[in-house]
């Protein structure tokens, strides 16, 4: 008995199409094994890095703190004028008053990486800075 170029073909798509589906239906049978991940220690810092900032060029340090600055020693951002926001490093007259500037238009700010909104300051400005300022939080009166 001889087979037929059609037969052949026809039988040969069956077969495709039974191990399709046999594929089809055992696909989830063999799923990997969860990978586990054991460590033997925790990594930690064994000794602290210490950054100290650049120095910069101030005006002479005055004998009495400012209300901005008393205390802690951070200049508050709300309240700061424009001579004690030129003690900032990378903050010169310019920038003061661009700060007193939106200070005024905007509202005070409600925390210190809210300086990048002003035009001129950036995160590396912001960077060299963030530790010497504060925010003052003012109460509202109902």
């Amino acid at each position: 008995m001889k087979i037929s170029k059609v037969e052949f073909a026809a039988v040969l798509l069956a077969a495709v199409f039974l191990a399709f589906t046999g594929g089809w239906f055992l696909r989830g049978t063999t799923q990997a094994r969860p990978v586990w991940v054991e460590t033997e220690r925790t990594l930690a810092q064994e000794t602290p890095i210490v950054l100290t900032p650049p120095p910069t060029e101030t005006a002479a340090p005055s004998a009495a703190p400012t209300a901005a600055s008393a205390g802690t020693g951070k200049v508050d951002l709300n309240t700061a004028t424009a001579e004690e926001l030129m003690t900032l490093p990378g903050i010169g007259e310019k920038r003061a008053a661009d700060i007193i500037a939106y200070r005024e238009a905007n509202g005070p700010f409600r925390i210190p990486e809210d300086l990048t909104r002003v035009s001129g300051i950036g995160e590396g400005i912001l960077a060299g800075l963030i530790d010497q300022v504060k925010v003052s939080q003012e109460e509202e009166t109902p």
